[in-house]
């Protein structure tokens, strides 16, 4: 590598012999149904495995075992409002170092007790992250903190890179790793890992709606912010340090939009039988978006992280099977008379259909006096089954029409 970045190949070897211990050396697995779905064969690093459930406990472990006896006495400061912020409070009280971490006031309180479990103190200011690391700033300058950097540190990067060693020595016959990226330490560590493998390409990730690294490499101003499913990329500013290797290293930066990165989350749960927060399946949406860059070859994919919310999985999957016309809602009218609605429910049995929920209404206007509209929602075994389970009502005079969540009727079949 002829550039002078800030980490070397010789750094990330070094860190993984540091790091050896202390996080788990991570499955590659095949993805047989994942191979399938997208036309590469796919085999999938599970950094979601990690005691804080992600890849940020290598770049923290790599930084804080360089701490000299006065600065782990000093204690550190990282700002973060998730995986970092556990990651570097997990290892610090292993490691016996007081850690401080600073959250925006807006981090969901799930994610500031699980690092405050994990023994750090937490200080919550500013509604971003930017305005967090101004408090940051003022800790280091009070009570001479050590900052442990989420992304722009060398021995973050190192650490982070010890993945593409770990993939590459297990498969040596990858022909590309396609990579996340927030803040770029993830990304450029690999690259520089990988560059052990000149012939190995690399691709990045990033949301749609945070192109931060495109916009950087390319010299443009497209739009950035807006509430993204992969908020662990979310980040506006790209990395000092991280930016040179990944402009020079990267062939090609892919974006997802949210529908993308929901399926790749669904995907990963329904085929892979394995957890994805929405920046850890970024790596898989790439794959769904653009199946042209990767058909008929072989794909390291790295699930960088598992931390998502109990109840924002379930909408997902919910919200997958809608797409898929599995679960659909529609509203009919029919007379309004006693025994109705049990022989509509019949009726639907019937059919194959499983009823998920169920009301009916005399207010609606645009239902006649004397009739009654009934919205149902079903399960379904899929497109098939629900055309002909919308057709046969229709041939029963009961004109199903499609409605939305919040009931407005929807277009078409």
């Amino acid at each position: 590598m002829s550039q002078p970045y800030a980490i070397t190949p010789d750094d990330v070897v070094r860190a993984s012999h540091t790091i050896r211990g202390h996080v788990l050396r991570t499955p590659l697995v095949p993805a047989p149904r994942l191979s399938e779905l997208t036309g590469a064969r796919v085999l999938v690093k599970h950094e979601n495995m990690q005691a804080t459930g992600a890849f940020k406990e290598r770049g923290a472990v790599n930084r804080l075992s360089a701490l000299t006896p006065d600065e782990r006495r000093r204690g550190v400061v990282a700002m973060s409002a998730g995986n970092h912020a556990q990651a570097v409070a997990y290892h610090a009280r292993r490691l016996g170092i007081p850690a401080t971490i600073v959250m925006p006031a807006t981090t969901p309180l799930v994610k500031v007790e699980n690092t405050r479990a994990h023994g750090a103190t937490v200080v919550l200011e500013g509604e971003t992250l930017v305005e967090s690391a101004a408090a940051v700033d003022r800790l280091v300058a009070a009570h001479g903190f050590v900052l442990v950097h989420p992304y722009d540190d060398p021995l973050v990067m190192a650490g982070q890179g010890t993945i593409a060693l770990e993939m590459l020595e297990d498969a040596p016959d990858l022909d590309c790793l396609v990579v996340p990226i927030g803040g770029g330490g993830l990304m450029s560590g690999i690259a520089v890992g990988a560059s052990l493998r000149p012939r190995v390409a690399l691709y990045g990730v990033e949301a749609a709606l945070y192109p931060s690294f495109l916009n950087a490499i390319d010299g443009v101003d497209r739009p950035i912010g807006g509430p993204t499913l992969a908020e662990g990329i979310a980040v506006k500013t790209v990395g000092r340090l991280t930016l040179p290797i990944i402009r020079d290293r990267v062939r090609e930066i892919v974006l997802v939009d949210e529908p993308q990165i929901e399926r790749a989350v669904h995907d990963y749960a329904t085929l892979q039988r394995s957890l994805a927060e929405g920046a850890g399946a970024a790596g898989l949406a790439a794959l769904l978006a653009r199946p042209d860059l990767f058909a008929g070859r072989t794909v390291g994919l790295v699930l960088c992280g598992g931390n998502i919310d109990a109840r924002l999985l379930a909408s997902v999957m919910v919200r997958e099977l809608e797409r898929a016309d599995r679960i659909i809602s529609f509203r009919m009218t029919a007379s309004d008379r006693p025994g109705v609605l049990g022989q509509v429910a019949g009726r639907l049995g019937d059919l194959g259909a499983n009823i998920l929920e169920v009301s009916h209404g005399r207010l609606h206007l645009d239902v006649p006096a004397k009739s009654v509209s009934i919205d149902v929602t079903i399960e379904t075994r899929g497109p098939g089954h629900t055309a002909e389970i919308l057709q046969t009502l229709r041939e029963e005079g009961l004109e199903p029409r499609r409605i939305g969540p919040l009931g407005t009727a929807a277009t078409g079949g």
